[in-house]
């Protein structure tokens, strides 16, 4: 196992920089995602790190040593891509032995090797079939074999489940969390799906342009995010933000009629007047808060034990808001939201957080 250092690593393509001096440990064991919006420079920053991008900048460090011009191979990684690239022609067996054998392992090396990657993703009854007889978990399994064979220092994930359907997506999230248990090994996992990252991680990198947002564990991304950006992206439903202005120690909302809030106590309270945007999550939304908010109900989307609704006041944006029990909750409906201020996150006019 090794853990990776990356400090002040940069990519351009030409004047075009696309990562912007990234900083960041990665620890040995750990599970890391990378998340972030499409064109954010996540796909980018793991083919660097796989040796698949040169780096325009900075230094990158693989088991304390420096691997900038380190050819791929030599770098001790095994990238598992979106595209499974099985080998059509060649059995689940063959195409899982065949980084070995053209490394020229001896061939009882190989059938070692192989028999114990297929024990550990449970491939064992399916060595002799061909890629086109197996579904999409199972070559998904067999693509993951084939780097598990390697024995790499860390193992690279580009989004590995984004062909697949939302069952099997479980399913597979499941098979990864369980293999990195069994081979306690560094791995770094791609994806645009947090709700992936919330449940794989113990760490997650948030990036944005190029740029780290906020890197921690996923409750703690989640609890206490540093920006609007981070705030928005973690989360499903997505976090509320309210547009907010101090007054008298509270805050008056305009599209909510100009009523006010209260303002939990801030280490740094932001100035009477200032623009600020209040963050409240979906489920903070509980009986008997002090900050109340008058709404009409538009749609309300029922989960089983937990149901959604979406509502406005007239004019006003529309807050999403958890209810344990829909039944009651009906389109048309007015209802009355409350919160405790002390669970609402306060974001200054920049979109950081004040704390």
């Amino acid at each position: 196992m090794s853990g990776l250092s990356l400090r002040g690593v940069r990519k351009a393509y030409g004047a075009v920089e696309v990562i912007k001096g990234v900083d960041l440990d990665i620890e040995s064991g750990e599970f890391v995602v990378f998340v972030g919006p499409s064109g954010c420079g996540k796909s980018t920053l793991l083919r660097m790190i796989a040796g698949l991008e040169d780096i325009t900048g900075g230094k990158l460090s693989i088991g304390g040593k420096v691997v900038n011009d380190v050819d791929p191979s030599q770098r001790g990684i095994a990238m598992v891509f979106q595209s499974y690239a099985l080998y059509p022609h060649m059995t689940v067996r063959e195409n899982m032995g065949f980084a070995l054998r053209f490394a020229g392992k001896s061939k009882d090396e190989i059938a070692a090797q192989v028999a114990e990657a297929a024990r550990i993703l449970e491939l064992g009854q399916l060595l002799d079939r061909k890629p086109k007889d197996l579904s999409g978990g199972q070559r998904q399994r067999v693509a993951i074999g084939r780097a598990i064979v390697r024995h790499p220092q860390v193992f690279l994930f580009d989004e590995p489940l984004s062909n697949l359907d939302a069952e099997l997506r479980v399913h597979m999230r499941i098979e990864i969390a369980r293999l990195h248990k069994e081979l306690a090994t560094t791995i770094i996992y791609l994806t645009h799906d947090q709700v992936e990252a919330m449940t794989l991680a113990n760490k997650i990198v948030v990036l944005r342009s190029g740029v780290v947002e906020q890197v921690g564990a996923p409750l703690t991304l989640y609890d206490d995010p540093d920006n609007l950006f981070v705030a928005g992206f973690i989360g499903s439903p997505k976090m509320n933000f309210l547009a907010g202005k101090v007054q008298n120690g509270r805050i008056l909302l305009p599209e909510f009629g100009n009523q006010t809030i209260p303002m939990a106590p801030l280490k740094l309270p932001p100035d009477e007047g200032a623009t600020v945007t209040v963050g409240i999550r979906p489920e903070a939304f509980k009986r008997g808060g002090e900050a109340t908010l008058s709404l009409v109900v538009e749609i309300v989307e029922h989960l089983g034990d937990e149901s959604f609704a979406y509502a406005r006041q007239a004019g006003g944006q529309v807050v999403t808001i958890s209810v344990s029990d829909g039944r009651g909750v009906l389109p048309g409906q007015t209802i009355t939201a409350t919160f405790d201020p002390a669970r609402a996150l306060v974001f200054n006019k920049s979109g950081q957080r004040i704390r």
